[in-house]
C-alpha cells in the first residue's frame, strides 16, 4: 500500500540527575564533595533511506522514545550517556512540526539525517558547585527534560519528469510503454489513485525517471478529487509532461491545458515556471489528426504527437525530455539557508518570551507557569534543604510574591508550581 503522509509523535530522553555524594576514603580526610554528573538522554533523528520506499510502516500514529540518560554517581562518576534514536524514512520526506507547521527539514538525499528531538543534558553533581564560600555544597541539578513533538511527514517523489493531464488521458499507458513499471490501466477516471514511478531508457544511453500521477480536475489546488495527493509529488519533478487526449472522448483538448496550467499556477512552488513538454496522445484515434489540427492554432507551441500502441513519436518524445533534463537544474523545495539555520533561533526584546506567568485558577488557588521557569524547577533538585533554598530564592528574585500581590492574592493562598505546591505568605 502506498502511503505518503504520516503523523508521528517523538520524545527526546531526559538528561540524567546529577548526583550529591562525599568523597570517603581511608587516609583522605574531608575529601568534600563527589557528585558526578549525570548522562546526556538520547535523541531522535530521521534518516533518509533507499530501502524504505512508502510511509506505510507509520500509517497508525506511531511513538518513537528516547532513553533518558543515566545518573551521575559517586566519586565524581558520571553517568552513562543513551544512544539516539534513529528512525528511517524514504528519501524525499519533508518533515514538519505539527504545531503552526514548522518545517523541520527535507530528507532529499541518501543516508542524510537531521534531529528532530534533541536529548536533556545531564543534570550537575553537587561537586560543580563547590565553591570558597560553599565547601560542602548539598546541593545538584536534575537532568534536562527531553522534547516531546507531534510531526508531520510527508513523501513528495524523487521523479525527474512528472505526467500531468485529466483522468483517463493517456498517462498511465504512456508510462508502461517506456518503461518497466506496470501502472492500473482502464477506460474509467481515476484509474490511478497513488503515484507510479518507472525508469526510463533512452536510446542514447541516458535514462531518467518519470512518474505517472493521479489525474488533475478543476479545484485540484484547493484538494478537489486527488489534487494535493498529486501535486505533492510534482513538486520535485524538473520538467512536467502535459498529455492532452486527442479521441473522440468528448472533452475539449484546449480547455483542458487551461485548467491544468491554472492548477499549476495556483499550487505554487514555482510549477509553472517548470519546462513543460506538450503531448497529443491516443493519435491512433479516428479524427486526432483533425483535433491536433485544430489544438496548434489554438496553443501555438511545440506539441508532439504520440501513440503508446504504434509507438509514434515515443523517442522524440524521450529525446526531448532527455534533453531538456540536462539543462534543467533541481528546484529545491526550501532554500538552503532555511535549512543551515533551523538549529537557531534569533529573539528580540519584543519577541522574548517571559520567564513566568502567574494565573489565577481559582479563589485563593495561583499557578506559575511559564517555559523557563517550569524547566528550572524541573532541573532544580528540592531533595534537600539547599535545594529547596535555591527555588525559594529564584521565586523571591523574578519578584513572583510582589506579582502575586498585586494580583491580589492573600495569605494562606495555595500557589501551584507544576507539581509543587506551597503557601503563599506576604
Amino acid at each position: 500500500m502506498f502511503i505518503d503522509r504520516a503523523v508521528i509523535e517523538v520524545r527526546s530522553g531526559k538528561g540524567g540527575d546529577g548526583a550529591i555524594a562525599f568523597l570517603r576514603e581511608k587516609y583522605v580526610p574531608k575529601g568534600g564533595p563527589a557528585g558526578g554528573n549525570g548522562g546526556r538522554g538520547g535523541s531522535i533523528y530521521l534518516r533518509a533511506s533507499k530501502t524504505i520506499n512508502t510511509l506505510f510502516n507509520f500509517r497508525h500514529s506511531k511513538t518513537f522514545i528516547a532513553n533518558d540518560g543515566e545518573k551521575g554517581g559517586i566519586k565524581n562518576q558520571y553517568g552513562k550517556y543513551a544512544e539516539d534514536v534513529i528512525v528511517d524514512v524514504p528519501i524525499g520526506t519533508v518533515v514538519f512540526e505539527e504545531k503552526d507547521h514548522v518545517f523541520l527539514g527535507d530528507l532529499n538525499e541518501e543516508g542524510k539525517m537531521i534531529r528532530v528531538a534533541k536529548g536533556g543534558r545531564g543534570g550537575r553533581g553537587n561537586s560543580c558547585f563547590k565553591s570558597s564560600t560553599n565547601r560542602v555544597p548539598k546541593i545538584a541539578e536534575n537532568g534536562e527534560p527531553g522534547e516531546r513533538k507531534r510531526l508531520i511527514l510527508e513523501l513528495k517523489l524523487l521523479a525527474d519528469v512528472g505526467l500531468v493531464g485529466f483522468p483517463s488521458v493517456g498517462k498511465s499507458t504512456l508510462l508502461s510503454v517506456v518503461s518497466a513499471a506496470r501502472p492500473e490501466i482502464a477506460d474509467y477516471p481515476f484509474t490511478t489513485i497513488v503515484p507510479n514511478l518507472g525508469v526510463v531508457s533512452v536510446k542514447d544511453g541516458s535514462s531518467f525517471v518519470m512518474a505517472d500521477l493521479p489525474g488533475l480536475i478543476e479545484g485540484a489546488h484547493q484538494g478537489k478529487g486527488l489534487g494535493l495527493q498529486f501535486l505533492r509529488h510534482i513538486e520535485r519533478c524538473r520538467l512536467i509532461v502535459h498529455v492532452l487526449d486527442m479521441s473522440e472522448s468528448g472533452r475539449d483538448p484546449f480547455e483542458d491545458y487551461k485548467i491544468i496550467n491554472k492548477e499549476l499556477e495556483a499550487y505554487g512552488f514555482a510549477l509553472d515556471k517548470r519546462p513543460q513538454i506538450i503531448v497529443a496522445s491516443k493519435m491512433d484515434e479516428e479524427g486526432a489528426e483533425e483535433r491536433l489540427k485544430k489544438l496548434k492554432k489554438q496553443i501555438k507551441k511545440d506539441i508532439i504527437p504520440i501513440s503508446a500502441i504504434t509507438e509514434e513519436g515515443i523517442d522524440e518524445l524521450l529525446y526531448k525530455c532527455a534533453a531538456l533534463l540536462k539543462e534543467t537544474p533541481v528546484f529545491p523545495l526550501f532554500e538552503k539557508e532555511e535549512e543551515e539555520l533551523l538549529d537557531h533561533k534569533t529573539y528580540t526584546l519584543m519577541e522574548e518570551e517571559p520567564f513566568f506567568t502567574v494565573t489565577r485558577i481559582k479563589n485563593h488557588v495561583w499557578n506559575i507557569g511559564g517555559e523557563k521557569m517550569l524547566k528550572f524547577y524541573k532541573m532544580t533538585n528540592i531533595s534537600t534543604d539547599e535545594g529547596m533554598m535555591l527555588l525559594m530564592s529564584k521565586i523571591r528574585s523574578l519578584r513572583i510574591d510582589d506579582v502575586l500581590e498585586n494580583m491580589g492574592a492573600e495569605d494562606g493562598d495555595t500557589v501551584i508550581l507544576d507539581d509543587f505546591e506551597f503557601e503563599y505568605v506576604r
